[in-house]
């Protein structure tokens, strides 16, 4: 298995991500637009009411936009191209039961037609690759997972 596999997925874990945040910008700046119209448009308890909603709404997303360009900066300080002798960030897992990518938590991203799931360190299964001894497997939720190389 090569680093250029690794290299693939961590440049797409980071398109991803930055593509999450374009949405949230987009998404945040319409719902300024919303609330600046609703206030011109309307008056009383349906203006307040409708108000508040988009107030929760922008707080919700700005809350996203904030997790977003946490994991982005997490995923950045990553080096996709260091051998990794230990699990870790920017470890990549090859084991019994697939392709795991440690950094930040998503859906499974597909490359060359294999499955990689992103995982956290902060995730359950992150935390039981962590506990990696080399002489046994993990077992994690009645499942076994030799693993195979760590890159």
């Amino acid at each position: 298995m090569s680093f250029a596999l690794k290299q693939q997925i961590h440049n797409t874990i980071l398109n991803t991500i930055n593509s999450n945040i374009t949405r949230l910008q987009q998404q945040l700046h319409e719902l300024q637009l919303s609330a600046a119209n609703e206030t011109k448009s309307t008056a009383g308890d349906k203006y307040e009411t409708a108000l508040a909603m988009l107030q929760i709404e922008q707080h919700n997303t700005k809350i996203q936009l904030q997790q977003a360009l946490e994991q982005k900066a997490m995923v950045a300080n990553i080096d996709p191209t260091s051998v990794q002798k230990s699990i870790q960030n920017g470890s990549l897992i090859i084991t019994s039961e697939g392709y795991f990518y440690i950094a930040v938590a998503m859906q499974k991203i597909i490359i060359n037609q294999i499955s990689i799931y992103p995982l956290s360190l902060q995730s359950p299964l992150g935390k039981a690759f962590l506990s990696f001894n080399h002489n046994k497997p993990i077992i994690f939720q009645n499942k076994i997972y030799n693993i195979l190389q760590v890159m």
